[in-house]
């Protein structure tokens, strides 16, 4: 059996025991929740503005012929996102014809056009799922056009006029943001533009990557001192100040980083930042955040400290706390509680995938 050695292995229910490798069999468990999801419509989140009452009357599968399941839009786009680096990492997989099936079933150049088509049908839908969304439909291109098989080409395609019209969404809201969204939920700014960035390098696209490095130095480059040591809000599940800290790591050189890093981090932040989000009820979709919270802290603190000298003493506490965060966290990626299962498995495999 092909197996990928991680940092720290996947666990998946939490009676399996952890190993130091991730299986074909933990990725068949792994990718079992959006083979599930992806095919299930209700309950689901549309978050659409209804213009009027003929497009509210429309059913989630008629506003979105493939990103319909997984309860929202961006939940169902990771969710392909896991199938295919899934059957990327073991292309013989013992549950291989299942995930083609419904990969086949998306990626439809005919289903993309319609997808693309719901950005400017309706009045209110410029800004759908901004960015958060758009990060995660670029992520998923992104690894198929990295992708040397013939399947991932022919979707790579069949993707192609979504794509293209999220990069060009993408590209016209740029200059008008201002202000930077630091939130831990959907709309942060910082957790968008990683994901953006690092599509624009992967396809050279470079017109796009120096908008966004110089889009990211204007928003962060001068922050100071930022007060993490409030984190984390109750629902969160992003750290605003560690996805800033993982975009500055990609666009600023290794020492100009580092230096602007010890500016950006007081004491009391880094205590706070590496205690392990306290998650109470596992069975409310909100509070449940808390759990991608430690999974993405976790994949922040890896990048970061990668770039991060020996001597440094941030290095090794960044790491060992995202080994314990992931170590944790990973018990409950699948709760048996939907509010988690239709999205924590992209995390998961999101961090312990290598760069």
């Amino acid at each position: 059996m092909r197996k990928i050695i991680l940092v720290i292995s996947l666990l998946v229910t939490s009676k399996t025991f952890f190993a130091q490798t991730l299986t074909e069999t933990e990725a068949v468990r792994l990718a079992r929740l959006p083979l599930h999801c992806i095919v299930t419509e209700f309950p689901n989140k549309t978050s659409h503005t209804a213009d009027g009452p003929e497009d509210a009357r429309l059913l989630p599968e008629q506003l979105h012929p493939v990103f319909h399941g997984c309860l929202d839009w961006h939940s169902c786009v990771h969710g392909h996102w896991l199938l295919v680096k899934v059957l990327k990492l073991f292309p013989a997989i013992s549950i291989r014809d299942s995930i083609l099936q419904i990969l086949n079933n998306s990626f439809q150049v005919d289903k993309m056009k319609a997808e693309a088509a719901y950005f400017s049908k309706y009045k209110n839908t410029s800004a759908y799922e901004r960015t958060y969304g758009w990060a995660w439909l670029l992520k998923l291109d992104e690894e198929l056009f990295s992708w040397n098989d013939p399947l991932a080409k022919k979707w790579h395609e069949a993707l192609q006029p979504l794509t293209q019209k999220i990069v060009s969404l993408w590209k016209t809201f740029l200059p008008k943001e201002t202000y930077p969204n630091r939130t831990g939920l959907h709309p942060n700014t910082a957790f968008g533009l990683v994901f953006a960035l690092d599509w624009a390098r992967a396809v050279k696209d470079s017109t796009f990557e120096k908008a966004i490095t110089s889009h990211a130095k204007k928003l962060f480059l001068d922050n100071k001192a930022t007060p993490a040591y409030l984190e984390p809000d109750g629902t969160d599940f992003l750290s605003p100040s560690l996805e800033i800290a993982d975009l500055m790591r990609r666009v600023l050189p290794k020492q100009t980083f580092i230096n602007w890093l010890h500016q950006f981090y007081e004491p009391r932040s880094i205590k706070r930042i590496t205690e392990l989000p306290v998650v109470s009820d596992r069975t409310d979709m909100y509070i449940v955040h808390l759990d991608g919270l430690a999974i993405s802290r976790a994949w922040c603190m890896k990048g970061i400290a990668s770039v991060l000298p020996v001597s440094d003493p941030w290095k090794k506490l960044f790491n060992t706390t995202a080994e314990k965060f992931l170590k944790e966290a990973l018990l409950h990626v699948t709760s048996g509680n939907y509010g988690g299962d239709h999205w924590l498995a992209s995390f998961a495999l999101y961090a312990l995938s290598p760069e």
